[in-house]
């Protein structure tokens, strides 16, 4: 039977063509992933699919019933059910509030608490994820908030479930634990749409793969009759190097130096405890660990948002008494942020006021306080080519740009700057392999300029392949150092985690 149909959808927004006459027919049970470049039309394809956007033309069919659906809440009334790769939870509500939300029952006129609290439970021992119904969200740690979402899909009664992007920011244990989900929903009848740009776990989870490529599908082919490469090719339209290429340089001297480093977070709980470590020239340290164990502090101190309890940071060979961004950056300091929306750029700004800002007062993009409008054209226009940002409109305004060119508009303008040391952190979040690919290029290229790197990531394949060496980080503490060559991903997902210890081996 086919739960999904879709038949010449095309969606136009102005200047841009997001899906070109598609045709997809997807399967009760199986699950269906689709893949493509960043821009590709995936996401807008869903959004589709769940009422958030309106197809300019086509038809979509539900279980055989051809539906108009013109929001999400049509979408749910037809049982189909989205996970966002930003979580939609309230983090102070509980995770029964959260599941609940907007289809509370009810005794009477009045929220009926305890019998939400059953159904969560005996919803989450049907399926197999077990959460705490009393625990609040902001407690809870990603990988547990994420069935909070599946939950809450669950028990408005989804029978076809999108997932965007959902292992983006999961260990590999949570991604393992994730796949045991969609098996069992799966073997229960549901139909998945798994939305990703990781083709190792495509190959791994799916049955069958479509890929976009600027809008338009490409093939649908089944997981036993392609692999990696042919994936990757078929979404960039030319043979992708899959695996990043070590290259070893001449470890130069101390660029940034770290120690006894502690900093709270917003709440005034003690997050980085007591941090040192170096990064020299020409080498790049990755730090690894699970989301909110002290990483967000350490970049936080290092670009000077906030003020650490105690320690130095020497950049340059220079204590730096003040650290806030402007010094950092005068002192040859490139920051790729983890948050593009909210760090990275100004999203009602156009791609040319983003892509020189920082350096907008200074020449030649300006002079006496005036723009040269030249100048900035031609150097934006420069940047879009070599970057690949789609659309090259350096007169769009960021906040229309797709994630994947949103990080890309980031690197341009960060690697453009006068710098001696990068902090990269998550700058590969949310692209696909061909810009991944792209970045990581950039990144070595950066490396063999002598440039120091200090690479935070969730990507244990990327911290794999791009560090010489690797620090992991466990409640604000660094738990085990050591290089590529003497680890993989299951050692350091197990320090990652707590489990494990591992005395340095690099000193």
């Amino acid at each position: 039977m086919k739960a999904l149909e879709l038949k010449g959808i095309t969606k136009q927004f102005p200047r841009v063509l997001a899906n070109d006459h598609i045709n997809l027919s997807i399967e009760k049970g199986e699950i269906f992933s689709i893949v493509g470049e960043n821009g590709a039309g995936k996401s807008t394809l869903m959004k589709i699919v769940y009422g958030l956007y309106t197809p300019t033309s086509g038809e979509i069919y539900v279980f055989g019933k051809k539906v108009n659906m013109k929001s999400p809440h049509d979408a749910i009334k037809l049982k189909i059910g989205m996970v966002h790769q930003e979580f939609m939870l309230i983090p102070r509500f509980t995770v029964t509030e959260n599941i609940v939300l907007g289809d509370e029952p009810r005794k009477g006129i009045v929220f009926d608490f305890k019998r939400a609290v059953k159904e969560i439970r005996e919803i989450s021992e049907k399926f197999g994820l077990k959460v705490d119904p009393l625990e609040k969200v902001a407690n809870l740690p990603v990988g547990i908030q994420q069935r909070v979402e599946i939950l809450k899909i669950l028990r408005r009664g989804a029978e076809i479930l999108i997932f965007d992007e959902p292992t983006a920011v999961l260990t590999p244990e949570e991604t393992e634990d994730l796949f045991k989900t969609l098996r069992a929903l799966k073997k229960d009848g549901k139909t998945i749409l798994f939305i990703s740009h990781k083709l190792k776990e495509v190959m791994e989870i799916s049955d069958r793969i479509a890929v976009l490529r600027r809008g338009k599908l490409q093939g649908v082919v089944k997981k036993e009759e392609t692999n990696e490469r042919e994936l990757a090719r078929m979404m960039v339209g030319r043979e992708v190097v899959l695996e990043i290429p070590r290259v070893k340089v001449e470890r130069g001297p101390v660029v940034l130096s770290v120690r006894d480093l502690a900093a709270k977070d917003h709440r005034g709980i003690l997050k980085l405890k007591g941090v040192s470590f170096d990064v020299h020239a020409g080498e790049i340290v990755a730090i690894a660990g699970v989301e909110g164990n002290g990483q967000m502090e350490l970049v936080n101190s290092l670009i000077g948002f906030t003020r650490p309890v105690k320690g130095k940071i020497i950049l340059n060979g220079e204590e730096m008494k003040l650290v806030t961004p402007y010094n950092v950056r005068r002192k040859g300091m490139a920051y790729i942020p983890e948050d593009r929306k909210r760090r990275g750029l100004v999203l009602p700004f156009k791609i040319r006021e983003n892509i020189i800002m920082g350096q907008h007062t200074l020449y030649p993009f300006s002079k006496g306080g005036i723009l040269n409008d030249k100048v900035i054209n031609q150097f934006a226009t420069k940047q879009v080519e070599e970057f690949d940002i789609r659309p090259r409109d350096i007169y769009i305004s960021a906040g229309n740009l797709s994630g994947g060119n949103q990080q890309k508009v980031i690197l341009a303008r960060e690697m453009a700057m006068k710098h001696n040391f990068l902090l990269a952190s998550q700058p590969t979040r949310g692209l696909d392999i061909g810009a991944m690919e792209f970045v990581y290029k950039h990144l070595i290229e950066e490396k063999k300029k002598g440039i120091a790197i200090l690479l935070i990531s969730l990507e244990l394949s990327e911290v794999l392949g791009l560090a010489d060496r690797i620090l992991v980080m466990y409640e604000g503490e660094i738990v085990g150092e050591t290089v590529p060559e003497k680890t993989n991903e299951e050692e350091l997902g197990m320090m990652m985690l707590g489990i494990k210890r591992n005395e340095r081996l690099v000193q």
